[in-house]
Order: structure tokens, then sequence, then C-alpha cells
């Protein structure tokens, strides 16, 4: 299949696709933004060859605050199960597919923030889109909520220490991380600007968490880009 129009929802400016943009303009990619936290409409999804969903700081039970979550979760249906469209969702776009498609998403036990290591599971270990990648895998992790079961058909593809499903997979179709492999050197600092992630990060690690986490980004930033340039090469290997 090839992909001339990626059409992308996002919930904040500064939660972008990140090193991917780079890997899709070196394509020559089209890539569709909609800021859907700015009420921006969901386009005919007919026109475009995949769908990506980026991270946010809502939820995805809070449709009472954030209406539109109720109009994208009807999207990400209709383009996974209908269309079979290629989905790529990170962080709360690999929760809002589970949540659409009948798995369950709830707080976590545990707030994982920060570099932290996932395991590939068995289903990872021969999954296509994790080739030529570690068992071990360094990442960046920021979320509370977290997917508790996983949608009827789908592998596991990773896990960690605190939360079992880090991964998801289905097919040649779908696939979603909970961890943040989008990331550039100026996330951090991007999304410092943030008041909601500021007060999340001072409730969970303390107030001067925010410069040592950018720190310890940057020390691994080469690595993460490296690990996200071979899981975008999986990724148009297998669709």
């Amino acid at each position: 299949m090839e992909i001339n129009r990626i059409l992308v929802f996002q919930h904040l400016r500064v939660e972008h696709p990140g090193i991917f943009r780079d890997f899709f303009k070196e394509d020559g990619i089209d890539c569709h933004v909609i800021e859907l936290d700015e009420n921006q409409q969901i386009p005919d999804l007919n026109y475009y060859d995949a769908l990506w969903v980026m991270g946010g700081p809502m939820d995805v039970w809070q449709e009472s605050e954030y209406p539109w979550l109720v109009e994208e979760k009807a999207a990400i249906r209709k383009a996974v199960s209908e269309l079979g469209m290629p989905y790529v969702g990170i962080c709360l776009g690999h929760q809002l597919l589970a949540d659409a498609l009948g798995g369950e998403v709830g707080l976590g036990e545990h707030t994982e923030v920060g570099v932290m290591e996932i395991h590939k599971t068995d289903a990872g270990k021969s999954s296509s889109y994790l080739k030529k990648m570690p068992n071990k895998i360094n990442c960046l992790q920021w979320h509370s909520a977290e997917v508790k079961h996983a949608p009827i058909g789908m592998d596991i593809l990773s896990y960690s220490e605190k939360c079992s499903i880090q991964s998801l997979s289905s097919g040649s179709r779908v696939l979603t991380m909970q961890y943040h492999q989008e990331i550039t050197a100026s996330a951090i600092s991007d999304w410092s600007t943030i008041p909601t992630y500021n007060y999340f990060l001072g409730k969970s690690r303390g107030e001067n968490f925010m410069n040592k986490l950018e720190q310890e980004v940057l020390k691994n930033i080469t690595n993460f880009n490296k690990t996200a340039r071979q899981l975008y090469t999986n990724w148009k290997s297998i669709i």
C-alpha cells in the first residue's frame, strides 16, 4: 500500500508526530493535522491513506469536558473497522483506540513519568513492527491512565514493570504505543509550557523534576530517534 496522505489527530499543538514528521517529509508524504482541542472538524477519512492519533492531557472518559472525544472515537472506529486504514496511536492515541474498539482504559495503579524500560512480550519478539529492535527498549513515559484490557483480537507487544500493556497491534493495519517514541530534543521544554503537564509532573515527581527529565531525555535522544527510525521503517514495510 502506498502512503501519500496521512491524517493526524492532535489534542495539543505541542504534542505532534515529532521526529516522524521528518520521516514523512523525507518520503514526500503530505501530513494533514487536525487540532481537535481547537474544535477543528474531522474531514472525510476516505481522502487519506493512514490515521495517526497523538497524545494529550485529557482522558478518554472525559467526554463531558471534551465533547469532541465522542466524534473522535467514532472516527477511529470507522477508520479501523470499516475502512481498514493503517492506524498509529501514541499515548492518548493508544488509549483512544483501545476504548473505541471495546477495550478498557482507566487510571493505572502507578504513574509512569520519565525515561524507563519496556520489554517485548513473546508476541512482540515475533512482531514485524518491532523487528531489529532490542527486547528491552528505553523510552519516555508520561501517563497516569493506561489500557487495562486490550480489545479482542489485538496482540500485546510490550509491557513495563508498572504497566502490562505498553503497545498493541492488529494485523498489518494497527499499531499503538503508550510510550512516546516520537519525541525530539525540544519535547520536554515544549511540554513544560503546558500548565497541566507542569502540575502533573510536580504532583508525581516533585517540583524540580522537569529540568532533570529534560537532561535525561537529551542524553538518550539519539537512541530514541534511532529506535523511532527503525519503527517507522518497519511500519512502512508492513503496510
